[in-house]
């Protein structure tokens, strides 16, 4: 267990509280604050049909600066309209106001159930007490009022020397259900004090979210309200990277480090998940083949059951693979399970049940399965399909 001390990054503060949102009394509105202007970049959701928060951040986030960026948990506020868009508008405004910032310094985001409007009233009640509870160890509050059906928290911290200062990263994210990628259905907020310019932020942020956030899947669904965001105040004193620099290259390999715990963390938490399943792709002849094949054994609902029922039922596997209409050269194909051979020469390879069995029951488990075609490899992070799955999404709406 962390303290609150490696959750401080210098220059920001948090908070997160109860407004009313969510009927259980639980934390529902956060808000993270730069002490001062950050350098800021983003990503966010391909669906069609975005969010009214997301629709502000992508258009705010242009001017790769910001200050805040405040969130809701308990409604989505998608598919709401004009009025949607003027809810979130009122929210950014009253959090402004408080703050004593510019409002198009402040990013909004919502997560929760679609086609419902604010309660604007309970969130622009509440911003007051918000802004006035920010303290520096305010991360863990802020991540708790953006969980939804999580059912554990996710943080994480990084600290390396760039350019002669130790500079310092730290991100919440949340998300169980409805992940899939470009991008993942998630909120995830960075932080960090380097000093970075924006489009070499916006560059490495964008790199590191195709490898993690964009390289997982619970149920292959998309949201609406997919919003990731990274904020870099520059305390840190560092030197600013240059392209090409082994400064950027040590950025770069700690913001993927972090984005990736983050994301594995999702899908550990997968809605009624119990088992995290590693599913590499390998000797592909494109990145794009590798992804396919990949995608199509982490989505399979035949796959994923079979995972949670602990049947190693490579037939599945295989099944999947061979259904995105890729001409794979069959005799060439090997499966693996963790190093174990279950599949090669056209055939399975059967006699090590017990060995098998005591694979299954782990929480999580490696798939390889070489294509033989080419050197690409991709690699997907999913989980089981459980019938508590069903259970919470049967009736998360009501």
């Amino acid at each position: 267990m962390k303290s609150l001390d490696e959750h401080r990054i210098p220059g920001f503060l948090a908070n997160g509280i109860h407004t009313g949102i969510k009927p259980d009394g639980a934390k529902d509105l956060a808000l993270i604050f730069s002490t001062r202007p950050a350098t800021a970049a983003g990503v966010f959701t391909t669906n069609a049909f975005k969010a009214a928060p997301v629709l502000i951040d992508m258009e705010r986030i242009r001017s790769g600066v910001a200050q805040a960026v405040i969130a809701n948990s308990g409604v989505a506020n998608a598919a709401t309209g004009a009025e949607g868009l003027s809810d979130a508008l009122s929210v950014s405004r009253r959090t402004s106001m408080e703050l004593g910032i510019a409002d198009e310094m402040v990013l909004v985001a919502s997560t929760g159930v679609i086609g419902h409007r604010l309660p604007l009233e309970k969130i622009t009640g509440g911003v007051k007490a918000l802004v006035a509870g920010l303290h520096d160890g305010g991360i863990p509050d802020a991540e708790a009022a953006i969980m939804t059906t999580d059912r554990f928290p996710k943080i994480a911290t990084r600290k390396r020397v760039i350019g002669k200062k130790e500079v310092t990263l730290c991100g919440i994210a949340k998300g169980a259900g409805m992940i899939q990628p470009n991008m993942a259905t998630m909120l995830a907020f960075i932080m960090t004090d380097a000093a970075i310019s924006r489009d070499l932020l916006d560059q490495v942020f964008r790199q590191s979210v195709a490898g993690s956030f964009n390289a997982v899947s619970v149920d292959g669904c998309m949201s609406t309200n997919d919003t990731a965001v990274i904020l870099a105040n520059g305390i840190a004193g560092n030197d600013p990277p240059r392209r090409g620099s082994r400064s950027l290259a040590a950025f770069r390999e700690l913001l993927a480090e972090l984005l990736s715990e983050l994301a594995r963390g999702l899908v550990r938490d997968g809605e009624g998940a119990t088992k995290v399943i590693e599913i590499m792709v390998t000797g592909a002849r494109t990145l794009r083949d590798a992804q396919r094949v990949a995608y199509a054994i982490a989505n399979s609902n035949l796959v994923k059951t079979a995972f949670f029922g602990g049947d190693p039922n490579w037939g599945r596997i295989i099944s999947a693979a061979g259904s995105v209409g890729i001409d794979l050269p069959v005799d060439r194909v090997c499966l693996f399970l963790e190093d174990m051979s279950l599949f090669a020469e056209g055939r399975g390879i059967g006699g090590r049940e017990k060995e098998l069995a005591a694979i299954m029951k782990q929480p999580e488990i490696r798939v390889r399965l070489e294509l033989g075609m080419g050197r690409t490899a991709w690699t997907v992070c999913s989980s089981d399909l459980t019938v508590d799955y069903v259970k919470i999404n049967a009736h998360y709406h009501t």
